[in-house]
């Protein structure tokens, strides 16, 4: 488990102590549910509540000599309760405890991530709505494209993690199922009834089918889903990386005072926190990978996806819940650089307004493939040397023969490409 990450809360879920108690409660459920079905006196259950205790220590001690870990527990649990000890996990197979004790933290980290999500959401709104206006150059392969505003950049980021919420939501509402059904899913030696008592007093739905497990596709789509969210922040980060390059300095990570960004170099300003992100999502994403292969198992079952998934469902749980927050603080405490952002817009000397003049001219009555032809002749020259791309066009004879010098300057006014910015924002925001 990538303990170095955690966060108190999510943390919690992932140790020792949350999983055993668990554990207990779905076994005496199990015991409340024999009791309700008339398979147990009042006394009997009574004293099971009372004395169904354990110690981490001496499961431990058991599992050296047992190798298999519930077996471990139940032994732990059972020498605190007599004789009573043979109804605890009567009818029981390990992974009825294991998978619904699973499926009980999995949702438990989604309510969590979904509160980081929350809050990502809302440094991205505000952040966006804060620089709706902020107009910087659009890029397109890394190459400068046409004006846009820095609010449209984030107001974009907004719009597909909102997206990422609501896959998150139906990943919650996917593993939210209990399996008590024996060991192999057919209810031989116990009755369905302790299977949907079970689940309903855990939050949990009883899967309709199972086999000794709950299939695996659900896991696999849960740690999809965190992968594709690590995914997103990953190319946010990277957006947010570029942005930090000395050449564009349009917006940087916050620069802690004190913090250092290199053992050699004391001006280095590092986008290490951007970095990061990047680096963990590749690690959400093999994770996933590895959920997706453990789908296919021998049979009713076998435990070759156990080991993997005591590796991969709590780390990757643990790192989301890590990137959320650093993301969402990321964005908070953003420096963004409007003055390089406009600087870095006349960089290519107007010719981020090609289209708009090419456009133009085809309203003269030109195709459009004279009107590129024209167009694209004289932004060559101005690639190669230093004239601005107006002065070249007020100065080419077969471009004047179709625009005045109204026509021409009225191409140049930025704001034309940004008449819509308004109805974006109310179209993702509503």
């Amino acid at each position: 488990m990538i303990e170095r990450y955690s966060y108190p809360e999510m943390k919690k879920i992932w140790e020792d102590k949350n999983k055993y108690e668990t554990w207990l409660k779905v076994e005496l459920l199990a015991c409340e549910a024999m009791f309700a079905s008339g398979r147990m006196d009042e006394d009997t259950l009574t004293f099971i509540q009372k004395n169904a205790k354990y110690s981490i220590k001496r499961i431990e001690e058991i599992e050296k000599v047992t190798r298999h870990d519930v077996l471990a527990f139940t032994t732990a649990v059972g020498e605190h309760l007599e004789s009573f000890s043979s109804y605890f996990h009567q009818g029981l197979t390990s992974s009825d405890v294991l998978d619904t004790s699973l499926a009980i933290r999995l949702k438990q980290s989604a309510e969590i991530i979904i509160k980081d999500l929350e809050q990502v959401l809302h440094v991205i709104r505000e952040k966006a709505l804060e620089h709706k206006n902020t107009v910087m150059i659009g890029r397109t392969h890394g190459v400068h494209a046409e004006p846009i505003t820095f609010g449209f950049k984030l107001i974009n980021w907004y719009s597909e993690m909102t997206r990422n919420m609501e896959r998150m939501k139906i990943a919650m509402e996917d593993i939210s199922y209990g399996k008590i059904s024996g060991a192999v899913g057919t209810f031989a030696h116990i009755e369905p009834f302790t299977e949907e008592y079970i689940c309903s007093k855990l939050g949990l739905k009883p899967a309709a089918v199972s086999n000794q497990i709950l299939q695996r596709d659900r896991h696999a789509s849960y740690l999809t889903v965190l992968a594709i969210i690590g995914s997103s922040l990953e190319k946010f980060a990277t957006e947010i990386r570029g942005m930090q390059r000395t050449e564009i300095y349009e917006a940087e990570e916050q620069f802690a005072k004190g913090q250092k960004g290199s053992s050699a170099m004391p001006h280095k300003r590092n986008p290490i926190i951007c970095e990061r992100i990047c680096g963990l999502s590749r690690v959400l994403r093999a994770n996933a990978l590895v959920a997706m292969e453990n789908i296919n198992l021998w049979q009713e079952r076998d435990i070759s996806h156990s080991s993997a998934e005591r590796v991969i469902i709590p780390d990757s749980a643990i790192l989301m819940d890590y990137m959320l927050k650093k993301f969402a603080i990321l964005i908070e405490k953003l420096n963004v650089y409007t003055e390089n952002m406009k600087k870095n817009l006349e960089t290519t000397r107007g010719l981020i307004y090609s289209q708009r003049v090419m456009l133009k001219l085809t309203t003269k009555g030109l195709s459009r493939e004279q009107a590129y032809r024209i167009v694209q002749g004289i932004s060559m020259k101005v690639w190669k040397g230093d004239t601005d791309f107006k002065s070249l066009l007020l100065k080419n004879k077969e471009a004047r023969d179709y625009l005045n010098e109204e026509e021409i300057n009225e191409c140049f006014d930025y704001n034309n490409y940004l008449q819509h910015i308004d109805y974006i924002f109310s179209r993702v925001l509503g």
